[in-house]
């Protein structure tokens, strides 16, 4: 007897071969069909809408001030293996020793950094299968009472959507719930728009109520440029700006307001105003380096440039500038990454494996 035939006589047969079912599975399969026909891609994330600018072209990320020295030792690229010595000297938030060690391979990463003071973090990514990845961090910091966090972010990329929900500190210990849950959700409606929403929910302790709010955000990509706005439940309105202005020259505009009668300001006895900086910046890469510059409307100016002398060995400038507050602050780094001709190689058949159907690394 055919399995088709078993599965008729089945008693819960009945919950699948109905009228019902085979018109949500028809309209299912149609509505998936238009879907596809759209051409749409993958929009990014909720958190990283305004990437292009925040991460690319301005050097937020990427400033400091003091001395640092970085010393990495490759051991294998493909699964990749390696640690780090990284030394500081005035830079204020920097340990002066910190020790690090990454390992990843398709389908899990994970990395550890532990300074002079004992402090230990680190992080272990999964993938659970191509769209679904969990990435999991911890800090510990031995001694100091409440420095502790351990974060879970699970994110599900689809075709033309991704969806992502992120736990910090969530525990049931007390009695009840508590810590910070954020969801969030980034859908393509056309080729060049997408849409998204991101809710908050956060409690401390249970004797407090919990506190919640929905930030509602849009992306736009043009041939040539993106803009992206997002407008928070605080009151906070964030737009920005990208353009390439040449194979080698990006520039970014964004603009953070924040509007006191939207956001309940000045109710509780406080005094309600309007804020707002725009940051302007710029981003030159050359066959051996690349310089980032940008400016903001209080008054504070930065640069950065990353030059590479040889290939196991790079120089970091950085300069930043306050005009209103008459501060100053310069940094100067060094990264020394030692490999011999094997990881070379090793590093070409990567770089040929992953441009092949093979997942990349989960960072």
């Amino acid at each position: 007897m055919s399995s088709i035939a078993l599965e008729k006589e089945s008693p819960l047969a009945f919950l699948f071969n109905n009228s019902v079912v085979a018109a949500l599975a028809d309209s299912y399969q149609s509505f998936s069909a238009r879907r596809e026909a759209l051409g749409l891609s993958n929009p990014g994330t909720v958190e990283n809408i305004a990437r292009e600018v925040q991460r690319d072209v301005f050097l937020t990320n990427y400033t400091f001030s003091g001395l640092r020295a970085d010393i990495t030792k490759p051991f294998s690229i493909s699964p990749l293996f390696q640690v780090s010595h990284a030394f500081s000297m005035g830079s204020p938030g920097l340990p002066p020793y910190t020790f690090a060690a990454l390992y990843g391979n398709p389908k899990v990463f994970m990395q550890g950094n532990m300074d002079n003071e004992g402090q230990f973090s680190g992080r272990i990514n999964y993938r659970w299968f191509k769209p679904l990845i969990t990435r999991t961090s911890v800090s510990l910091a031995p001694g100091v009472s409440g420095q502790h966090m351990v974060n879970f972010d699970n994110e599900y990329t689809g075709n033309d959507f991704t969806a992502s929900l992120k736990l910090i500190n969530p525990s049931i210990i007390s009695g009840g719930l508590t810590g910070i849950f954020i969801g969030s959700y980034l859908q393509s409606v056309t080729p060049n728009l997408a849409l998204g929403l991101e809710a908050f929910w956060q409690r401390e302790v249970l004797d407090q109520g919990p506190n919640t709010a929905v930030s509602y955000c849009a992306k736009y990509k043009g041939n040539n440029w993106i803009a992206s706005a997002q407008y928070q439940a605080q009151g906070a309105i964030a737009t920005s700006y990208w353009r390439r202005l040449t194979d080698k020259v990006e520039a970014g505009v964004d603009l953070n307001l924040q509007f006191a009668g939207l956001s309940g300001a000045g109710l509780m006895g406080g005094m309600a105003r309007n804020e707002g900086v725009t940051t302007v910046g710029a981003k030159y890469d050359f066959r051996m380096s690349t310089f980032r510059a940008q400016v903001d409307s209080t008054g504070k100016l930065s640069c950065l440039l990353e030059k590479k002398i040889a290939p196991p060995v790079q120089l970091t400038f950085a300069a930043d500038m306050d005009h209103f507050k008459q501060q100053a602050k310069i940094g100067l780094a060094v990264v020394i990454e030692t490999g011999g001709e094997e990881l070379q190689e090793q590093e070409r058949a990567a770089a040929a494996a992953s441009a092949s159907a093979t997942p990349a690394i989960p960072f």
